[in-house]
């Protein structure tokens, strides 16, 4: 690997993908939205390229010179007014990515984001994989339907002769979280103490450095055509809490009170409301949110661990660095 490109590298991870290719002494070619925060990549040795996936030439001009590709360009949204965007983006950009890389003669790999999102859940507390069947076309999420269609998508441009390798976060933070992610905004609320209640279900944390570097291992030691879980802790939103207050204070709080799932519903249904017909902006949650998150969302990371050779950061010491950038960034 001698020149990549990045699309959203401006992102929360991406701009990770950015930093941890420089320090491997890797020319970056940084492929970002006009108009775009560019804060997490400002004052990086790297070449900036503003334009859209949706314009098909600037995608092939993008790609000009490069050998690998790292698309992490993607929506990410709980409501939106109009859903059009989130399908054009997410399918119709990624399709615009692939067949640009498919078509060049000098694209030695790409590494596809996707999530965890596109894998299956499991009932109760058991793991998911790479192989776990999706289950969720009846959430009603359409980011979560996106993420598995385009994911879906990749693998066949594999299969048709484009070097991929997908990779599968789970649920990142840490540093640079400047939007700030779902993950990122509930440590906020947390230590900020608007957030005092948790719920059932539960959540894989992982730092967004590792997930970074996972992108990076995918690239040279990933197999064409596989996915590669990066995730690294299961816990339940009680137990994510506890962790957040200790990193936070020093002191695991003793009790944290539960709220029924279906009163959160009530309360969402809400505020669905409001914004579908009166604020017109995004609520705090929905009840698709509530319905996904209520779910045990563990996954299994051995297979990136011995395939990719990957190790993950203790968590604790994660949700330090996290909770010490956003007191220093004034979010909390």
């Amino acid at each position: 690997m001698k020149k990549a490109l990045v699309t959203g590298a401006a992102g929360f991870i991406g701009s990770h993908v950015v930093a941890q290719l420089l320090e491997k002494n890797i020319e970056v070619r940084a492929l970002i939205r006009p108009k775009e925060n560019t804060a997490n990549i400002k004052g990086l040795d790297i070449e900036i390229m503003e334009g859209d996936i949706l314009n098909k030439r600037k995608v092939k001009e993008a790609i000009k010179g490069v050998d690998t590709i790292f698309h992490l360009a993607a929506i990410y949204a709980i409501w939106m007014e109009d859903w059009k965007g989130i399908y054009e983006v997410n399918l119709k950009g990624s399709r615009n990515v692939l067949w640009a890389a498919l078509k060049a003669d000098h694209i030695d790999r790409v590494v596809y984001t996707s999530s965890i999102a596109a894998i299956g859940t499991t009932p109760d507390k058991k793991l998911s994989n790479e192989d776990t069947p999706f289950n969720q076309y009846d959430l009603g999420s359409h980011y979560v339907l996106t993420k598995y269609l385009s994911q879906q998508e990749a693998l066949g441009f594999a299969q048709n002769g484009l070097d991929l390798v997908v990779v599968n976060p789970a649920f990142p933070f840490g540093v640079n979280d400047i939007a700030p992610t779902p993950t990122g905004k509930m440590i906020i609320d947390i230590v900020s103490g608007l957030n005092r209640t948790a719920f059932s279900g539960g959540i894989n944390v992982v730092d967004v450095r590792d997930v970074a570097k996972g992108h990076i291992l995918a690239a040279e030691k990933g197999k064409t055509g596989e996915r590669y879980i990066l995730g690294n802790k299961n816990v339940t939103i009680s137990e994510f809490m506890k962790m957040v207050h200790k990193a936070n204070t020093g002191n695991e709080k003793a009790f944290i009170p539960k709220v029924p799932t279906s009163v959160l519903k009530g309360g969402t249904f809400a505020l669905s409301f409001w914004a579908d017909h009166i604020s017109k902006k995004p609520p705090l949650s929905t009840p698709v949110e509530i319905t996904y998150a209520s779910n045990y969302l563990y996954v299994d990371n051995a297979k990136a661990k011995k395939e990719l050779g990957i190790k993950f950061k203790p968590v604790a010491d994660s949700l330090k660095d996290s909770i010490q950038w956003f007191k220093k960034n004034n979010m909390v």
